[in-house]
C-alpha cells in the first residue's frame, strides 16, 4: 500500500502530548508499541511537546494497511527514511529523539541523513551488532541467534512469552506482562523477518559519521546489550557522548526503572521537577 505523507502519522498513530516550548520524539523498539513509554510520559510532557507512534510492524498498527515489507524493511536505513519523513510531516526539528534498542540505530542514522531534525540523541539499550565477532562482544554467538530465529518460526507465541521473561526485570511482573502482550500482538510472519533484521544487524559503520550529541543509557545487567556496547559506541561515536548506567536488569528501564530513568533525563537534560509521585 502506498501511503501520501499526510498519511504517514495518521497511520502509525502518532500524536504530540503536552505543550511544551521543545520537542521529544519517544521511539520503542522490536515487539513494544508506544505504551512501553506509559510510566514517563506524564512526566515527561510537562516539559516538553512529546511526539509519541507505533513503528509499523507493531501490534498496534491497523493490520489492514499492511505496512511492513520485509524486503523494504530489511535494513535499518528504510525506518529512518520513515522517521524522517514523520518529523518532516509534522513539521518538527532540533528535537531531542530517545530511541530505545533498534530505535537508537535508527535515530543515528536518521541524525546523519539530516542534523538540522536533532538537536540530541537518547540511545537506551542500543546496539550496533548483536553477534560476537573478534575484537567486540555483541552478547550473542550466531548459534544463539539461529535458534532465536527458529523459536519464532516454529511457534511465536510461546517465543513471545519466554522472550519477555528473559528481557524485562522478572521482579516487576506487571512490566513483564505488558511487553509480553505487545509481543503477542505481534503478526508473525512480520515478527520472523524483523527479527532477522534486528539479530543480524551491523550499524557499526555508522556510529563514526554521528555528529549529534549522543547520551548513552544502560541499564547494569541487560541480558540483550553488554556492558561493553555502551562503551564501544562511546568511544566510536564522532561527536560528543556519554554513558549512564543504571542500576537494575533488564532491558526496558522505561518500565522498570522509570523513576531513576526519569532522573537521569532530568540530569542529562536539564529539568528537575519530575512533578512525580514516589509511588508510581
Amino acid at each position: 500500500m502506498v501511503l501520501t505523507e499526510k498519511d504517514l502519522s495518521t497511520a502509525l498513530n502518532a500524536k504530540i502530548i503536552g505543550s511544551g516550548s521543545e520537542v521529544m520524539v519517544l521511539a520503542h523498539g522490536f515487539g513494544g508499541d508506544q505504551s512501553v513509554w506509559d510510566k514517563i510520559l506524564p512526566s515527561l510532557s510537562q516539559h516538553y511537546s512529546v511526539l509519541i507512534f507505533d513503528w509499523n510492524f507493531a501490534g498496534a498498527i491497523d493490520q489492514d494497511l499492511n505496512l511492513y515489507d520485509p524486503v523494504k524493511y530489511s535494513k535499518y536505513d528504510a525506518f529512518a527514511n520513515d522517521l524522517i519523513e514523520l518529523l518532516d510531516e509534522m513539521r518538527l526539528k532540533s528535537l531531542v529523539f530517545v530511541g530505545h534498542s533498534m530505535s537508537g540505530m535508527i535515530g543515528c542514522i536518521a541524525s546523519i541523513k539530516r542534523p538540522d531534525l536533532f538537536k540530541r540523541l537518547i540511545l537506551v539499550g542500543s546496539s550496533p551488532r548483536y553477534i560476537n565477532i573478534e575484537g567486540y562482544e555483541g552478547g550473542f554467538e550466531d548459534s544463539d541467534i539461529e535458534q532465536i530465529i527458529s523459536n519464532i518460526e516454529s511457534n511465536y507465541q510461546n517465543w513471545a512469552s519466554a522472550f519477555a521473561s528473559l528481557v524485562v526485570d522478572t521482579k516487576d511482573p506487571q512490566s513483564v506482562d505488558k511487553f509480553a502482550k505487545c509481543l503477542a500482538r505481534m503478526r508473525p510472519e512480520v515478527a520472523l523477518p524483523l527479527a532477522k533484521t534486528v539479530f543480524y544487524s551491523d550499524e557499526r559503520q555508522v556510529l563514526d559519521k554521528v555528529t549529534t550529541p549522543c547520551t548513552i543509557i544502560q541499564t547494569t545487567k541487560d541480558r540483550v546489550v553488554p556492558n561493553s556496547v555502551p562503551l564501544y559506541m562511546q568511544k566510536k561515536i564522532k561527536g560528543k557522548s556519554t554513558v549512564e548506567m543504571i542500576e537494575g536488569d533488564g532491558h526496558f528501564p522505561q518500565l522498570t526503572a522509570h523513576l531513576q530513568f526519569l532522573d537521569l533525563l532530568g540530569r542529562v537534560l536539564g529539568f528537575h521537577d519530575l512533578g512525580i509521585d514516589a509511588d508510581n
